[in-house]
């Protein structure tokens, strides 16, 4: 086979992009460290049977022009359909505890999308509502994967469209939603003496109170396990004996769960960024900390080329403005709540990407020349959009191995030493769940599932750098699995690169996995 340099696969990827979705890109090889180019195989590592068309359908609403005003997603591209459904899903599937919730799911579809094969289905955990992330995806610029089949996002419990979670109640603890998301700078400490982890872990501790007496007897019934079984209710409603799943960020637990539980079930399974997979919650967060300081820097690099209002050095001007705001000048905008609206910033698709760099920068500025007012409208859209009662009950109930208060200390100065924007906050925030009950982990798959496509960030800052320890797990079971790296910055890369959804319409279409190790350009 003749071997392609990164630019030779670069154009391959790209340039095919609009050659349909059974072309699959070849996806070749990537340069060894001393210059010898290093092939990869072009035999498929593994196939799956087709997917099935669902044989039943919900009855789907065309929501298009409120999910996109209410998101904030502008017009979208022509002919774009967005369309809602509830559906009711029993609080536990195995019938221990009565009732239902109801669940939010989004289905998006293009002209062009065919309507005669099956959907693939969104999960993304906790870090943000599927049916927003999937909105978003539909209304970018990037539509490859889309063109080719319906995408479907179901909302886990409580978080986006599903019934909410409102257990924060205000009239116990004032303003606590406000006071986590500040990470308590601005309230007293506890205790006399006390410091930041101390009131961090008081916070955490009102939270998990209030939440468990609000959802009691429920309260232990909205982990990755029961988001899992609500997908299965979407399968039974369609009337198929499978599905394919695509999971973003902390979705890998669900998606694994899914597998675990219901491994004949599973047809198809795209890790798009996904989150580091059976670890403690001081090694997810760190690996999330990292990817936020690599995205940090490919902002700035970004932010330079268009001269923007943040000047020569973005990462120190950042920096500076999040040291003021450690400090208490900027306001009442606290650290933590300046770097949440920066989150959400460097991991949002942008259909105008320079664009809104630039006015990025100018509310960055503004901020640091004292007008907090555009800064505080992002912190309020990224807590609304990441920190609901909900995704806090999830995170909680998904972590395991919470640190002490005592191991934070140590890790607020090592990581603000290591990773000087992110590293102090993303240390204390670990408090806010460790007073949540503990639950067993959900046990990985015990034995193969389908082969499994993953994408791995270089700068993802929602999730970090986690595919290696997903497909470590799918390996160990046996699961043929393939990863390509997605250059770029941001999350979820199928969001924002085109190469990366032509390669996983290339395996939804056919169920064979591309050759493993290639890239994608960012």
């Amino acid at each position: 086979m003749r071997t392609l340099g990164l630019a030779a696969l670069v154009m391959a990827v790209c340039c095919a992009c609009g050659a349909g979705p059974s072309v699959r890109p070849d996806v070749a090889v990537v340069e060894r460290g001393d210059g010898t180019p290093t092939e990869t195989s072009t035999q498929a590592p593994g196939t799956a049977p087709e997917l099935p068309v669902p044989v039943h359908e919900p009855n789907w609403q065309d929501c298009t022009r409120s999910t996109l005003d209410t998101l904030g997603l502008g017009a979208g591209p022509a002919g774009l359909v967005l369309e809602c459904v509830e559906l009711a899903a029993p609080i536990d599937a195995e019938g221990t505890i009565n009732g239902a919730f109801t669940l939010g799911a989004l289905r998006a579809r293009l002209p062009q999308t065919p309507t005669d094969v099956a959907p693939l289905v969104v999960t993304t955990g906790s870090d943000r509502s599927a049916t927003s992330t999937l909105a978003a995806l539909a209304a970018g610029p990037v539509a490859a994967l889309l063109a080719t089949r319906p995408l479907v996002a179901v909302d886990r419990r409580g978080i986006g469209t599903s019934s909410p979670i409102e257990c924060l109640d205000p009239t116990t603890v004032p303003d606590l939603r406000r006071q986590m998301l500040d990470l308590g700078q601005f309230t007293r400490p506890p205790t006399p003496g006390g410091d930041s982890a101390d009131t961090v872990l008081a916070l955490g501790r009102d939270a998990t109170t209030a939440c468990t007496d609000f959802l009691q007897p429920q309260e232990l019934a909205f982990d990755a396990a029961h988001a899992a079984a609500d997908l299965d209710q979407l399968r039974r409603v369609w009337g198929v004996d499978r599905i394919g799943l695509v999971a973003t960020g902390s979705g890998v637990d669900v998606a694994l769960a899914y597998g675990s539980a219901h491994p004949e079930a599973l047809g198809r399974l795209v890790l798009d960024s996904p989150a580091v997979v059976g670890a403690d919650a001081t090694t997810t967060a760190e690996a999330a900390v990292r990817g936020r300081e690599a995205a940090l820097a490919a902002f700035a690099r970004q932010c330079v080329a268009l001269e923007c209002a943040l000047g020569p050095d973005p990462v120190r001007a950042v920096t500076d403005l999040t040291n003021r705001a450690r400090r208490g000048e900027l306001g009442t905008v606290s650290s933590n709540a300046l770097l949440t609206a920066l989150v959400d910033q460097l991991g949002s698709p942008r259909a105008d990407v320079q664009a809104q760099i630039r006015d990025f920068a100018n509310v960055l500025a503004a901020a640091a020349n004292g007008d907090t007012a555009g800064l505080r409208s992002r912190i309020d859209a990224a807590a609304a959009a990441t920190r609901t009662d909900g995704q806090f009950v999830a995170r909680c109930s998904d972590g395991r191995q919470w640190p002490t208060p005592g191991r934070v200390r140590e890790l607020t100065t090592d990581w603000g030493q290591r990773y000087p924007v992110f590293g102090p906050e993303g240390a204390l925030e670990l408090l806010l769940c460790a007073s949540w009950p503990a639950t067993t982990p959900p046990a990985g798959p015990g034995s193969a599932l389908t082969p499994t496509f993953a994408v791995a960030g270089a700068a993802d800052p929602v999730a970090g750098t986690g595919a290696a320890s997903a497909t470590g797990v799918l390996g160990a079971s046996g699961t043929p699995t393939a990863t390509i790296a997605w250059l770029g910055a941001g999350h979820p890369s199928l969001s924002h690169s085109d190469c990366v959804q032509f390669a996983a319409a290339g395996y939804a279409d056919t169920g064979t996995l591309p050759p493993d190790g290639g890239a994608c350009p960012g």
